[in-house]
């Protein structure tokens, strides 16, 4: 099945499915040359798991007659590009010492800058006597790939090498994968390739390794790099060699050629970047439903009939995903227009399918891209056995890495776009529909918990539009005018990989803001079932004086006005929430009279006036002063105001409910949140370390109660590196793909293979 035939949330949810069978059954990965996944490549990258030279009889006969191949070429006395001539530029060069030329190709490509420490040594002369050049020394940024891409570039490049069109022999490639399997990888310098000729530099450090080069280092990593494994070690490539058990190997015609003109590299690198770029789409989709949710906005935003009308497949599965999360929601169910306020929802909820839509629509292109490359030969020349001849092209080009890379930051650039929207309306009390500022649940006065997330967010958001320029566009002529064209793959797929974790910083900030906003929503409700009762209560209290006729229609009248008076109440008091807590109930009693003085009014001017917004004024027999009971209300009203608050918010902070309104998806996101990072809703000030209470500034709190008080307190940005972590780590991304499995039980048992290409 094609790729591009697929949903994107299918194609994710098969690829995390394959990489957890991967990784649970506990088998190494066979490479074959035909048939690596990418979710296979991140399981040995990323998580470790092993990988091993296929057993298939046909693939090794068609690596040997690759090899048998080529020598015969060479006894006939053929022309073979890089056998026996010089490279790029200099192929006009003619020689018959054909091994001793694939030392030359390592000597001239083994060119990375890179730093002892990258290397592992900490100590050394400093060359120069200059006191700048020590002071440097240590202030330095790593100049190396990092691990998670070298291992990936080793098991790609052995799965080319298997594909019988390189002359390498299988016992170099026997070789490779055994150091791999030992947890055994070349230092390559990060920069310095152009993908053009393949991935040169960084390829020959491989070469370099499998020769048993003293001066590249091969860093051997213990237990998979776990949390509880030693720190790595560094050995020069003749030790580890050594300690490995392989003799050094001896390059011949082609094998050094055969290992370094490739797209490895970049191909590596882009894996990664797809992987996580996948997660953060779905992730994207779950965050828009939760803050649906937390600025209360509505689940017809998402209604299919907006597109059908507009039928792009990615913005149509986008709004199936987000109302699909939304589904059980008591907070944003599928109503019509508002009539009051805005009359829809801002941009950043209503068009969230348009936006999110084309995104992953070029995010399952560049996978098909990925996926293709992975399992491709990207040599030059090329070695065709069954026909007899040797191919001389340009399959090292990495143009559909950089395609598909440029894609992939293009789209984080977008997602970061719309979170960093979707936050600020959420952190901003302006926006965000009556909850608190900077989503403090304590006084604003001397509370701004969420403000500094604010500017975080801009900070995020800038630096990554200015990753999401294209790298393509600054290729340069190099080497003798022969690589005019460039497609600057590695540095693209380098750039995705930032532009991922840019977004995974802001994601995991959201994150964290629409839990508390939510709280923050479910502490209001739980508010208002308590205190609505007892300001009807005191309106009944206060303004019976005023009820005529009998009892019923006495109580109706009173219904009346304490319905006029309590939405206006909550109007007001929804308005005020920049105030603390005290003040806040009493200017909202004070600014919500409206119904009282049309009362008051309607007295005034006796029974023929119809202005009276609840009931009739009294006979005028009866002699009634409103005034001091419109003031006994307001006070009555304020203080109940700010003590219900007062009383449920401690209640809530020991008990949230908030799980009782938010949708099924969102909870599961929530609660992994709450539960397993242990991420709790942040009290305001109260939770910040030095944070002094009551009762340890009058001393009642000493010794060990007063340092474990102050322990269990994290600062925000901790807390919040806790959810980034998830986010990296794959933890929040299981718990999405459990979520939409959850409302899309139809995709289930879906079989899909996900890397197969038309």
């Amino acid at each position: 099945m094609d790729i591009l035939s697929l949903p994107h949330a299918v194609l994710t949810s098969s690829e995390w499915t394959s990489l957890r069978e991967c990784l649970e059954s506990g088998k190494p990965v066979s490479v074959d040359g035909q048939s690596l996944t990418i979710a296979e490549v991140i399981a040995v990258c990323l998580y470790g798991a092993k990988s091993s030279l296929t057993n298939n009889p046909t693939t090794i006969d068609q690596v040997q007659q690759s090899v048998d191949f080529l020598d015969q070429q060479l006894q006939l006395g053929r022309t073979i590009y890089g056998v026996n001539t010089g490279f790029g530029g200099s192929a006009d060069t003619r020689t018959d010492k054909v091994r001793r030329l694939q030392i030359a190709l390592q000597q001239h490509l083994n060119v990375g800058i890179s730093l002892p420490s990258d290397k592992g040594i900490t100590t050394g002369v400093v060359t120069s006597s200059s006191t700048a050049a020590r002071t440097a020394k240590g202030h330095l940024r790593g100049h190396a790939l990092p691990v998670a891409i070298v291992r990936a570039m080793v098991l790609i490049r052995c799965n080319t090498l298997l594909r019988g069109h390189s002359g390498v022999r299988i016992s170099v490639i026997q070789s490779i994968l055994t150091l791999l399997a030992k947890n055994m990888t070349p230092v390559v310098p990060l920069r310095g390739s152009i993908s053009a000729s393949g991935d040169l530099s960084p390829l020959s450090y491989i070469a370099g390794m499998l020769e048993g080069n003293p001066d590249v280092f091969v860093r051997v990593g213990t237990d998979n790099d776990n949390d509880n494994a030693l720190d790595p070690i560094y050995l020069p490539a003749d030790k580890a060699l050594e300690q490995a058990g392989l003799q050094p190997v001896r390059l011949q015609a082609k094998e050094g050629l055969g290992i370094t003109n490739g797209t490895a590299t970049s191909c590596a690198a882009a894996c990664i970047a797809i992987h996580q770029a996948q997660q953060i789409a779905m992730l994207v989709q779950m965050l828009t439903a939760m803050g649906t949710e937390a600025l209360l906005g509505t689940a017809h935003n998402y209604h299919p009939f907006i597109s059908a009308t507009r039928p792009h497949p990615g913005q149509t599965e986008a709004a199936a995903n987000i109302r699909a999360f939304l589904s059980g929601s008591k907070l944003s169910p599928d109503k019509g227009p508002q009539t009051q306020g805005l009359v829809q929802d801002r941009y950043p909820l209503r068009t969230a399918p348009q936006w999110i839509g084309p995104q992953i629509e070029d995010l399952l292109l560049a996978h098909r891209q990925i996926a293709t490359e992975v399992n491709s030969t990207t040599d030059n020349p090329l070695i065709d056995v069954s026909n007899n001849r040797i191919h001389h092209g340009g399959n090292f080009q990495a143009a559909s890495i950089t395609s598909a890379m440029e894609k992939t930051t293009t789209a984080m650039q977008m997602f970061g776009k719309l979170l960093y929207a979707q936050c600020s309306e959420l952190i901003n009390n302006t926006l965000n529909k009556g909850l608190p500022p900077n989503l403090s649940a304590d006084d604003p006065s001397l509370s701004f918990t969420f403000k500094g997330f604010d500017v975080n967010m801009a900070a995020y958001m800038s630096e990554l539009a200015y990753l999401a320029h294209p790298v393509s566009a600054h290729g340069q002529t190099t080497e003798m005018n022969n690589q005019s064209v460039n497609s600057l793959a590695l540095v693209a797929a380098r750039y995705a990989i930032e532009a991922v974790e840019v977004v995974s910083l802001m994601a995991a900030t959201y994150l964290y803001a629409l839990c508390q906003a939510l709280d923050l929503r479910c502490l209001h409700l739980e508010f208002v079932k308590t205190v609505e009762p007892a300001i009807r209560e005191i309106v009944h209290e206060v303004f019976r004086p005023f009820s005529v006729g009998g009892e019923d229609d006495g109580r109706k009248d009173l219904d009346t006005l304490a319905s006029q008076a309590w939405k206006t109440l909550l109007e007001k008091w929804v308005i005020l929430s920049h105030l603390d807590l005290n003040d806040r109930g009493r200017a909202a009693a004070r600014e919500s009279l409206g119904p009282f003085l049309e009362l008051l009014i309607s007295h005034h001017h006796g029974h023929n006036d119809q202005s009276s917004p609840g009931m009739s004024p009294p006979p005028p027999d009866v002699d009634v002063n409103i005034l001091p009971l419109i003031q006994e209300y307001q006070k009555r009203a304020g203080s109940t105001l700010s003590e219900v608050y007062d009383h449920t918010r401690a209640a809530f902070f020991s008990h949230q409910t908030t799980h009782d309104y938010i949708s099924p998806a969102s909870k599961t996101i929530y609660e992994f949140v709450r539960r397993e990072l242990n991420v709790p809703m942040h009290r305001g000030l109260v939770d910040h370390p030095t944070f002094q209470s009551t009762e340890e500034i009058n001393g009642s709190l000493q010794g060990e109660e007063q340092t474990q008080s102050r322990a269990t307190k994290k600062i925000i940005g901790t807390l919040a590196s806790e959810i980034y972590l998830a986010v990296r780590d794959g933890r929040l991304h299981g718990r999405v793909m459990e979520a939409w499995k959850r409302v899309h039980p139809e995709e289930i048992n879906h079989s899909v293979q996900t890397e197969s290409v038309n």
